[in-house]
């Protein structure tokens, strides 16, 4: 119950927020491959699902590392919380802008609301998936999704993360195809 609370809370955040709650192009697409079309991050899921899944995978280890005596079922309620709080701030303004400025997210508009809930329900994918592989298998799995990710966009939730902590330009015009 805690868990839908938080979700409930959420969506209502991101509305608050001004988010659509499908695709301004009107369709309700289950999956949107291209993650340069104005289609990414408008529906369910899309590529940078996948990264989400390895949110799932990093929050399940780090609280079982930092929290280990807490029961399963709160670890995770406390992984979708995170999760949760990531989806608002990464739809403010404040965020949105950095992806556009130090991305390759050139464009980027933010999620759509089914997008966002797309999002966490592939944070607790991950988790679940964690839990079920163990931690050792569970890297392999990360690892091996990084470079998937990385060939087929050219982005992966590490270079995500450092380019809107330390962009750096060649990394930029890498996943852009620029010279």
């Amino acid at each position: 119950m805690a868990t839908v609370a938080v979700l409930v809370w959420t969506v209502l955040q991101l509305r608050f927020q001004g988010r659509t709650w499908f695709c301004s192009c009107g369709q309700v697409l289950f999956w949107s491959e291209d993650v340069w079309s104005r289609h990414n991050s408008q529906h369910l899921l899309d590529p940078y699902s996948f990264t989400h899944v390895l949110h799932g995978i990093v929050f399940c280890g780090l609280l079982l590392f930092t929290v280990p005596r807490l029961s399963p079922h709160w670890r995770f309620f406390l992984a979708m919380s995170i999760e949760c709080l990531w989806e608002i701030l990464e739809n403010t303004a404040l965020v949105i802008d950095r992806y556009r400025a130090a991305t390759a997210a050139v464009g980027y508009e933010g999620d759509s609301g089914v997008n966002s809930l797309g999002d966490v329900l592939c944070c607790a994918g991950g988790f679940l998936i964690a839990r079920r592989l163990g931690w050792a298998r569970s890297i392999g799995f990360f690892a091996l999704t990084e470079v998937v990710l990385l060939f087929w966009i050219r982005d992966n939730l590490t270079l995500n993360v450092i380019m809107l902590l330390f962009p750096i330009d060649a990394i930029k015009a890498w996943q852009t195809g620029m010279p």
